[in-house]
């Protein structure tokens, strides 16, 4: 039996995520991928893995002793692959960069050919960024969380903020009236009102991720008093593609503004509502305190100093 790497990271990715959507993600490659190499590793071991429901890809007790056999050696592989990547062109220096997609396709993405090193980028969670960067396998980290660990230095360089945007088709002009209702002083009349407001909003076109609606639930939870209590209509991969379906069309998101700035600047998107309570992230720079590689973190510094300065 010939077992392919990239079947056993599909099926450990699967196995920690929890469904192929989230796997997809992961991975960065598609949904049908991902399906086949899963069908592919069922296909060669003779078993059946996962159990397929509508939420869930639940293991079976052949994927439970499958996954204890590879997860470790797959752990220690795939930071070998970050440590010991080896550039084609000698002479130039290797940096491993972690921050979220939407940030390096905002920022960095336009400069990487410009570059005089190699850049490895991987996107993630934040508390594995920070772990990866505290254990070598990532050089440098842009992250809104930080962490006091002692190898480690967070350095505050912007902040984001979060706001409830709507493409340009949207009919806002109710949507007007009940924001300025709620800003009544009398706190009563103010709850009565932003109830109100919450009610037309739940019954809008809305759009967030699939890996993360963090954004949306703050924002609800601190403007509208509530817990956010509905699906949106629309799960997609990222952020970027919120924007890129919102562009011209009606429905809402609540993202950081940076990232729809030149849609907003061009019409395609509209800002509708700050917040009452305004809803920010520090953004930070996180590296270890003794690294060789000073100048070229200090050049990806300055790349997002001037993206930022530009907004």
């Amino acid at each position: 039996m010939n077992l392919n790497m990239e079947w056993l990271r599909t099926f450990k990715t699967i196995y920690e995520k929890g469904t192929l959507t989230a796997a997809a993600q992961a991975l960065y490659i598609s949904q049908p991928g991902v399906s086949l190499h899963l069908n592919s590793l069922e296909a060669a071991t003779g078993y059946t893995l996962f159990d397929r429901s509508a939420k869930k890809m639940v293991p079976t007790e052949r994927a439970k002793v499958l996954y204890n056999f590879i997860q470790e050696p797959m752990g220690r592989l795939e930071m070998a692959e970050q440590v010991f990547h080896r550039s084609s062109r000698e002479g130039r220096a290797t940096i491993s960069i972690g921050m979220c997609f939407e940030t390096f396709q905002f920022t960095l993405e336009r400069y990487i050919s410009s570059l005089p090193f190699n850049v490895i980028v991987k996107f993630g969670l934040y508390p594995e960024m920070i772990h990866d960067l505290d254990k070598g396998v990532l050089d440098m980290i842009v992250t809104p969380e930080k962490s006091d660990l002692p190898n480690l230095e967070f350095k505050p360089f912007s902040k984001e903020k979060i706001v409830m945007v709507c493409g340009s088709s949207t009919n806002i002009k109710q949507l007007k009236t009940l924001l300025k209702d709620a800003t009544v002083k009398d706190e009563r009349l103010k709850s009565a009102r932003i109830a109100e407001l919450e009610q037309w909003l739940k019954q809008q076109i809305w759009y967030s991720t699939a890996a993360d609606m963090e954004h949306l639930k703050r924002f609800w939870k601190l403007n509208l008093r509530q817990n956010i209590d509905f699906k949106p209509n629309y799960i997609v991969p990222n952020i970027s593609s919120i924007v890129r379906c919102l562009g011209g069309n009606e429905g809402f998101a609540i993202i950081p503004d940076f990232l729809c700035r030149d849609e907003i600047k061009s019409g395609k998107i509209k800002v509708v509502w700050d917040g009452d309570v305004c809803v920010e992230n520090t953004l930070y720079f996180g590296s270890r305190k003794k690294t060789i590689y000073y100048k070229e973190i200090k050049m990806v510094e300055d790349i997002f100093l001037k993206e930022m300065a530009a907004l």
